[in-house]
């Protein structure tokens, strides 16, 4: 029986984080604590857990992924499907600005629907299993994507609606016979 691993990290910190505003697709990089944890959460990678890295396309991941590249001596690979679900108009506002229009149901120009960014998701988990059966796959993305995709792989049980995942959290989905699960929910940091 052929297992593939998934691995997905969350980027490290940005002052978007820090200031509780919707980043989306805004290209917002790491803050210098961001460069820290993404620099120790490499520390904590064991080379030989992972056979090739994925990331975003956005600077906060793919940067967080350069790190830890570097210290196990792996190549990344830029993967446009594990970009930010867009939050269109949306992106700057503070996350208490956009619960608000959310709960009144206000259209917001240009946001990607929760459709839409599962379809993403379940692209890129056709990819891993298609083109990395059988590998260890680390992919680096973004909050809302990661709770997609764990949403997907748990058929709706993870995470839990107050879980918050931390940047450099790590949790591992792995591929058995064509399905999905997790092997390994934390959403905590790996940096500490």
């Amino acid at each position: 029986m052929t297992e593939t691993i998934l691995g997905l990290m969350r980027h490290g910190q940005t002052d978007w984080n820090i200031e509780l505003r919707l980043q989306g697709i805004s290209d917002i990089p790491l803050n210098e604590t961001g460069i820290f944890q993404a620099k120790a959460a490499s520390e904590k990678i064991n080379s030989s857990d992972w056979d090739v890295i994925l990331a975003s396309p956005l600077s906060r991941a793919r940067d967080t992924a350069g790190f830890i590249a570097e210290t196990i001596g792996l190549e990344i690979v830029i993967v446009p499907d594990l970009v930010e679900r867009s939050f269109g108009s949306a992106e700057g506002l503070a996350h208490d600005q956009w619960r608000e229009l959310y709960e009144k149901q206000i259209e917001i120009p240009g946001i990607e629907s929760i459709e839409e960014l599962s379809k993403r998701a379940h692209s890129v988990l056709d990819l891993v299993a298609d083109q990395y059966r059988g590998k260890r796959v680390l992919a680096v993305s973004h909050g809302s994507y990661i709770r997609t995709v764990l949403k997907i792989a748990s058929n709706g049980q993870l995470p839990r609606e107050h879980d918050r995942l931390s940047n450099v959290s790590l949790s591992i989905l792995r591929n058995q016979e064509g399905v999905w699960g997790v092997r390994d929910y934390n959403p905590e940091s790996l940096a500490g």
